[in-house]
């Protein structure tokens, strides 16, 4: 389980299948979330989702996922996915729509498909001098907030700004050899941090974060295993420190 526990009660694994498949030079891939620990047949499954994925004109790819918690299928959750290879040119929109398809007689007709978008985003590429540069603009529809994320990446150094009508965020990113990586961020009320990301072997790395007078946050990756540990800085207290631990089972 992705959380925190105090004891194995609190576990709650979670088995995941999937498959792919190509129809009509679209590609398909589908999946089910099952509970391992359950033992109510009707709480078995927990989430299912597909997405279908198609090129056109060997330029244009067309992405769309549909998610589905069977738990509460009163809502299907939609992500739908755009690229020009060309133009170097992506969008993302992620919303949902009312599942309800038959609407009662008391409901406007139309009433039980509505949909809505509630986050959207567009990424444009440039190529300056071997280098590449990013402009990325994303809005946030149900929080009526957007920001602006520039990215610059010259091989061994990449600088990320994050920006917004309330925030400013840079973090320089600098690599120092193949296993090691150091990225300082400082924000516009002054606050800095400094992450160090070192690569322990194939799918196996840890990132430590620095968080001055705050946390220490630690992120260990371990080809399906992932485990977060965050330490409060109150050198009298650690009750405050919590783990995550998480795995992907795929059959």
């Amino acid at each position: 389980r992705d959380g925190n526990f105090t004891d194995f009660d609190g576990l709650e694994p979670t088995i995941t299948w999937e498959n792919s498949a190509v129809v009509n030079d679209v590609d398909v891939r589908y999946g089910i979330d099952l509970s391992a620990k359950t033992t109510n047949i009707a709480s078995l499954p927990r989430r299912i989702w597909g997405r279908a994925t198609r090129v056109f004109a060997d330029r244009f790819a067309l992405s769309t996922r549909l998610e589905m918690d069977v738990q509460a299928m009163d809502r299907i959750d939609f992500e739908i996915d755009g690229q020009d290879e060309e133009t170097d040119l992506s969008l993302r929109v992620i919303g949902s729509a009312n599942a309800n398809v038959l609407s009662s007689p008391s409901m406007p007709k139309g009433g039980g498909r509505s949909a809505r978008v509630s986050w959207l985003e567009f990424t444009k590429g440039f190529d300056n001098d071997g280098n590449r540069v990013t402009i990325n603009p994303r809005y946030n529809v149900d929080y009526g907030y957007g920001d602006v994320v520039l990215t610059y990446d010259a091989d061994d150094t990449i600088v990320k700004v994050t920006a917004s009508k309330d925030d400013q965020i840079v973090t320089i990113s600098q690599k120092i050899n193949e296993e090691n990586m150091v990225s300082p961020t400082l924000s516009r009320d002054g606050s800095l941090s400094l992450s160090w990301d070192r690569k322990l072997g194939e799918d196996n790395s840890v990132r430590t974060t620095l968080n001055p007078n705050r946390s220490i946050e630690v992120e260990w990756k371990d080809a399906a295993w992932t485990a977060n540990v965050a330490f409060p800085m109150d050198a009298d207290d650690l009750s405050g420190a919590t783990v995550h631990i998480k795995r992907d089972v795929k059959f």
